[in-house]
């Protein structure tokens, strides 16, 4: 089994800390951060992220290291290879180490919005540097009534939460992060917690161990849906696909 690896940034250190005990893992390809903002150019970007990976003749399996991803990775297919997903909405679930353990967590905390060295590296999280920066560009582009509007949206979203969490598997130096994390709680007037991650689920995605509870692995010719049952992922035909069984 030869393995190809995409990636989202966010998960960068730790799927290239883990790969290097893995001698089939033959390329790892990064995606930037941030385009689960826009599903359907998550939904592109990985496609053509595939297709590339396809022309390699060593390849046969493909592992995502994504979720659900605001169901950006709805549609995407291999024609040739094996394709590997996660069933987990999110890259949280990958970083605490199971879905059920996410899905307590945020029953017990509906108001958290979580914090990693990899989140905290892609993006400005919420905190005074994010308000800031988002002051100065809003000001520059589209002047002060117009700013304060935009801030004030932004602040909108916001108040729906009221926890920063930190979580980390241990891969990278944590503790400025962490702190990075509490300082942006105490700003903001939010509570602040910390999570020790478990590696064991990213480890078996990208060492092969797939059981069909927690990873889904479809054919060439399958696409990937969402469900809505905790399965969260399924496998259906791409009718559009090259290799799709027409009689499935």
């Amino acid at each position: 089994m030869n393995l190809a690896v995409i990636t989202c940034d966010v998960l960068t250190e730790e799927v290239r800390h883990f790969c290097s005990e893995l001698p089939q893992v033959k390329r790892i390809e990064v995606i930037e951060q941030g385009l689960h903002n826009t599903p359907d150019l998550l939904r592109i970007r990985l496609q053509a992220a595939v297709a590339k990976t396809e022309e390699d003749p060593a390849i046969d399996t493909i592992v995502l290291v994504y979720g659900l991803c605001s169901r950006g990775i709805e549609g995407v297919h291999t024609q040739r290879c094996r394709l590997v997903i996660t069933r987990a909405h999110d890259c949280i679930t990958l970083l605490l180490g199971s879905k059920e353990r996410y899905a307590q967590y945020i029953q017990q905390h509906p108001g958290t919005y979580w914090y990693s060295a990899g989140w905290n590296r892609c993006h400005v999280p919420p905190g005074r540097e994010r308000v800031e920066k988002l002051q100065r560009e809003y000001l520059e582009k589209y002047g002060e009534e117009n700013a304060d509007y935009l801030m004030e949206m932004e602040q909108d979203w916001m108040r729906a939460y009221n926890r920063a969490t930190f979580v980390d598997l241990g891969v990278t130096a944590s503790e400025p992060d962490a702190r990075h994390t509490k300082a942006c709680a105490d700003w903001l007037g939010w509570s602040y917690d910390e999570q020790q991650g478990d590696p064991q689920l990213l480890r078996d995605l990208l060492a092969g161990r797939w059981d069909a509870a927690r990873f889904l692995v479809l054919q060439p010719g399958e696409t990937i849906r969402f469900t809505v049952d905790e399965s969260i992922l399924a496998a259906t035909p791409c009718a559009g696909c090259m290799g799709a069984n027409p009689n499935a």
